[in-house]
């Protein structure tokens, strides 16, 4: 074999090798993250006794998700696990010691819900949730990567803003911040990792 049938072949091995890794990359990838965080059976169960943490959890209140902008003046927090017609809820509310009606209470609600019919950001307007719908008057923005879903939290949620957003198919990411939380909330999204 001369030197330019030994350099055709190289080249096309690295051709081959680099097609194999282009093809297996995100597969590597997309098994490397679970398709949907999930609650473990404790974290059911302090759910559904609804049982306190004083003071509350930090960054990694959800296991598999890390809200990297957690605003202070937090004193407890509260795991939320809700299942219903094949969709989990999994997530973390971050409450101050205000009662509900006053307007300078903190509260965050940061949620992951897991519905396998979920690929779109038009998907969250129809999404069976029964708590933090998305059926007020709502506005697309972009915030860091994201295209999100805001709205006015309604009554159920309380005042402040409501977004929510598909981070990957199946898996929907809501956040609801109370009014003094609402400046922080674009950083509270950008720092959202699942």
């Amino acid at each position: 074999m001369n030197r330019l049938q030994r350099l055709a072949a190289l080249s096309a091995t690295a051709v081959v090798a680099t097609a194999a890794t282009m093809i297996a990359g995100p597969a590597v990838h997309a098994a490397e993250r679970p398709s949907c965080p999930t609650p473990s059976k404790a974290e059911q169960k302090r759910s559904h006794n609804a049982m306190t943490d004083k003071p509350p959890r930090g960054a990694t209140a959800i296991k598999g998700v890390r809200v990297n902008h957690l605003p202070e003046g937090f004193r407890h927090g509260q795991v939320v696990v809700n299942k219903f017609n094949g969709i989990t809820e999994y997530g973390y509310q971050w409450l101050d010691d205000r009662n509900d009606m006053d307007r300078k209470r903190k509260m965050l609600w940061v949620r992951v819900v897991c519905w396998p019919k979920a690929s779109k950001l038009a998907h969250l307007r129809n999404a069976p949730l029964q708590l933090g719908t998305f059926s007020g008057d709502t506005k697309t923005v972009k915030i860091g990567s994201r295209r999100v879903i805001t709205q006015a939290g309604d009554g159920a949620l309380g005042p402040g803003r409501y977004a929510g957003w598909v981070e990957r198919e199946g898996v929907v990411v809501t956040v609801m911040a109370s009014k003094p939380l609402v400046p922080q909330l674009g950083k509270i999204i950008k720092g959202i990792k699942l």
